[in-house]
């Protein structure tokens, strides 16, 4: 059994709105799930423990429609998988009242997964609650205007820390800035993202317990939350291009 609470977290850490086609891999209880965006800026995966299914490998076409199918059911759902000719046909989830099917695809229709170098970081971290709060608070102040910046300077103690600046994307008009202390070794970064990725891949990890972000010298974003079932690692890109 699996709390659909839980369920529904793993979903929303992968599929941050477009990632609707990937693998589910299941080894000794653990659920791994690898993915990476249409547009390839953001790689990432997802495991969660403890995961009610037997060693298997399943091909999640439509991540939308099984999200869906899962929200109507409540409280603890059981897990149970069907099979035609030893091959894996429908993954079937049932509650008190409901019971559901949903009908996995083929493997191959799935997109691969790319790989990411992992570099040297030169801005590292630590994420709390409060910080992910605010910082959706800022980015969520600001509709419509997709550009992020994020700078490395020293505040009024002099104590180094990260600027995470949301304006527009002419840069004459409408601004905000938050700023997070941390270990931060590259003087000077003026790093551009795209503001609405970086808002899914946080709001969708609202949940964590423990998060860190890194940035290398080069614009690549790492984020790594945990919660008590479930951990995620994101890889995001900067943008070509700013207009700050």
């Amino acid at each position: 059994m699996i709390n659909k609470s839980i369920l529904q977290s793993v979903i929303s850490k992968y599929y941050l709105n477009v990632c609707e086609s990937v693998k589910w891999k299941i080894n000794n209880n653990n659920l791994t799930i690898d993915f990476m965006t249409p547009s390839a800026n953001v790689i990432g995966k997802v495991i969660c423990d403890d995961f009610p299914l037997e060693d298997s490998e399943l091909a999640v076409y439509d991540t939308k429609k099984l999200s869906s199918l899962i929200s109507i059911c409540n409280g603890d759902l059981l897990l149970e998988l069907e099979k035609q000719n030893k091959l894996i046909s429908k993954l079937k989830l049932s509650d008190l009242n409901f019971n559901l099917t949903y009908a996995v695809s083929d493997p191959l229709l799935v997109p691969k997964v790319g790989s990411v170098n992992i570099p040297e970081f030169t801005v590292s971290l630590e994420l709390t609650k409060e910080d992910v709060d605010n910082l959706i608070k800022a980015k969520s102040a600001l509709q419509g205007i997709d550009n992020m910046l994020i700078t490395t300077t020293k505040n009024l103690d002099g104590d180094n820390v990260c600027e995470f600046v949301f304006g527009d994307e002419y840069g004459h008009n409408n601004k905000i800035t938050y700023q997070i202390a941390g270990n931060i070794t590259e003087e000077n970064l003026k790093m551009p993202y795209n503001s609405d990725t970086f808002k899914t891949i946080i709001h969708s990890n609202k949940d964590m317990e423990e998060g860190t972000l890194k940035i290398s010298s080069m614009g690549l974003m790492e984020f790594k939350f945990k919660t008590d079932k479930v951990s995620s690692e994101y890889y995001m890109v900067r943008k070509a291009e700013t207009d700050f």
